[in-house]
């Protein structure tokens, strides 16, 4: 069985994803294959709810950060409902709070989260485990460029804060697709 890092649900005005574990680089493939698809169908406001998030790494908030970018261009939102200070403070150091809407107050599904909440629960077919989205050392190893050069291309601090680890991703890309080519 698999450890459940994120359960949701379509609402006729939303996805609503509840991430339920730390948001790392290892669920973060999870969360955009969920949004991805939602978006695809012609959605575009996301919530992405942390109460149950103990922390978020860099890898997840640039996943959050290129959906947020997404939405913005179908016309619609990515919002976060109920971070801690920790996980508020990393987002906003990075910039994320110019591209997405941190615990707005007047957010329409402010009055209603804790219904929202008793739906994903009682939905069996909602949960999503960390090893939902298989992924090769290319696939992820790109996913986690993807997500960091998003971040880079946010505001210059970022650019300086992850330049070397985007040099070394893609350094280990390149290695990565010569092993597959190998064998």
């Amino acid at each position: 069985m698999t450890e459940t890092c994120l359960t949701h649900h379509v609402f006729p005005d939303c996805l609503w994803i509840r991430c339920t574990s730390r948001g790392s680089f290892v669920n973060s493939p999870a969360l955009k294959s969920v949004a991805d698809k939602y978006l695809n169908e012609g959605g575009n406001t996301i919530v992405v709810d942390l109460e149950l998030c103990s922390g978020v790494d860099s890898t997840f908030m640039g996943t959050l950060a290129g959906l947020a970018r997404r939405c913005v261009g179908a016309g619609g939102s990515l919002q976060v409902a109920s971070a801690t200070e920790r996980t508020r403070s990393a987002m906003e150091s990075l910039g994320l709070d110019m591209l997405l809407e941190i615990d707005a107050s007047d957010a329409f599904w402010q009055s209603d989260q804790e219904a929202r909440r008793r739906v994903l629960a009682e939905d069996e077919n909602n949960a999503v485990g960390m090893e939902s989205v298989p992924m090769t050392e290319v696939a992820r190893t790109r996913h986690v460029l993807e997500a960091h050069n998003t971040l880079r291309a946010m505001n210059h601090r970022n650019d300086v804060t992850f330049g070397y680890v985007c040099e070394t991703l893609e350094e280990d890309l390149m290695r990565h697709m010569e092993e597959e080519a190998d064998k």
